[in-house]
């Protein structure tokens, strides 16, 4: 496969990310979403909230690296975003339909993109220089890393509820 091919299935692994978080949340039984892991700081419901939010900041820094080239992009502490916004507390029904909205956004708007915007790079506050490419790799990933994350969760409840 070449890098265009290449690049072209991890678009659609992209745009398909709703249905896969849909598929993935819907193995979780909602009355444990609450449960604390004694290995992960975060329970279910506060990794839905961490998606919608890692997808808002998806959303800007794709526009970005598509108008603004060379721009800078910010970083943001995501457990303080957790804890400060009440990640426990909000609606994770809220948050699964922002991130179908914004995912699903980005995603017509990438899939038209023209080679040479690929090219573009932006500085991120944390991470440094960031490409187009890169971009796409975390966020393709993000989703199916979390889902992952939310098994073990969802396992380790299992196991200590019996």
């Amino acid at each position: 496969m070449n890098s265009s091919e290449e690049r072209a299935h991890k678009i659609e692994a992209f745009g398909n990310a709703y249905a896969e978080l849909v598929e993935g949340i819907a193995a979780f039984p909602r009355k444990m979403w609450g449960y604390q892991a004694d290995f992960d700081p975060w329970t279910i419901q506060e990794v839905v909230l961490h998606i919608a939010d890692s997808e808002a900041n998806s959303f800007i820094r794709c526009r970005r690296l598509v108008a603004e080239p060379g721009s800078d992009v910010m970083g943001y502490n995501e457990e303080v975003w957790a804890r400060e916004l009440g990640y426990s507390e909000q609606s994770a029904d809220d948050a699964v339909q922002l991130f179908k909205w914004l995912r699903g956004n980005t995603y017509k708007l990438i899939k038209t993109l023209p080679e040479s915007t690929w090219a573009n790079t932006v500085n991120h506050s944390e991470n440094g220089i960031m490409t187009m490419d890169d971009w796409l790799d975390i966020y393709t990933a993000h989703v199916p890393e979390h889902i992952a994350q939310m098994r073990r969760i969802y396992e380790d409840w299992q196991q200590k509820k019996l």
